[in-house]
């Protein structure tokens, strides 16, 4: 039989939230993938899975694994991939043997389950029909920056993953980026004994925090702006702008881009008549 990558998600919290294909998807496989294999161990032992090997897949080993585990993809065997918590590959290890396994002509499969992007999503009373997913933002610099001013002028509702140790300071700077008035949900915990869901606007989410002492994992769902049209005009004083300071034109298409919320495209054609 041709083996398998199979991608399966684990709860996010509680562990009532392990569906039965999942259980059953780990109990046949020849061997297991795991983020942690001291976490990973109580959740098998709590689904009564057993005699299952188990092999490390962190974010530092990812490359060198995914090369062994497609080996014996390639001999047969099913490999089942699972993170410490959610869905393989989202925010969290998967995405590189998933693309070895497709390069390498391997069946991918998925048991899908918890999310804590969807969860948070769902409670957070915010528009669901558009969303996009940024994970962790960078943790400083001209990445964050242009991350923000990205986020200040996005029209979907966005959805970030933070620590508890960081939480302040983002919710405080997408305050400054994005403006007091936007919507924003600050689910904590989700599915746990403590899951608590906050909704108000951002500049009361930075008083909420300050008077509350962050602990546990956080996601933060912030409502999309409502922008008026740019105009070429804005656009190309933009442009001009960035490229007076000494920034290349590819540079200064893509900030500009990013900071108005105009298409990649349109700048540059601006950038061309200007």
């Amino acid at each position: 039989m041709p083996g398998a990558l199979v991608l399966v998600a684990t709860p996010i919290g509680n562990l009532g939230d392990l569906a039965p294909r999942a259980v059953e998807a780990l109990a046949t496989a020849d061997v297991i993938a795991c983020e942690d294999t001291r976490h990973s161990r109580k959740l098998l032992s709590h689904a009564g899975v057993g005699g299952v090997p188990l092999l490390s897949l962190h974010a530092h080993n990812e490359q060198a694994r995914a090369e062994e585990l497609i080996a014996r993809m390639t001999r047969g065997d099913r490999v089942a991939v699972i993170t410490d918590a959610g869905t393989p590959a989202i925010s969290d290890p998967g995405e590189r043997i998933v693309k070895a396994a497709i390069d390498a002509g391997i069946a991918v499969e998925i048991v899908p389950g918890p999310s804590a992007v969807i969860a948070a999503l769902a409670v957070s009373g915010l528009p669901t029909d558009r969303f996009c997913f940024e994970g962790f933002l960078p943790r400083k610099g001209k990445d964050r920056r242009e991350r923000l001013a990205e986020a200040a002028r996005e029209v979907r509702t966005v959805v970030y993953f933070e620590a508890p140790h960081r939480v302040r300071a983002t919710v405080a700077d997408l305050e400054a980026a994005a403006g007091g008035d936007r919507p924003v949900a600050i689910v904590r915990e989700l599915t746990k004994r403590f899951e608590e869901v906050w909704r108000g606007s951002l500049d009361a989410a930075v008083a909420h925090l300050a008077a509350t002492e962050p602990r546990g994992e956080y996601v933060l769902v912030l409502g999309g702006a409502t922008l008026e049209p740019v105009s070429e005009a804005e656009v190309d004083a933009a442009l001009q702008a960035r490229l007076a300071a000494g920034e290349t034109k590819k540079s200064a298409v893509a900030a500009v881009a990013g900071e108005l919320g105009v298409p990649k495209r349109v700048v540059y054609d601006i950038s061309l008549r200007t």
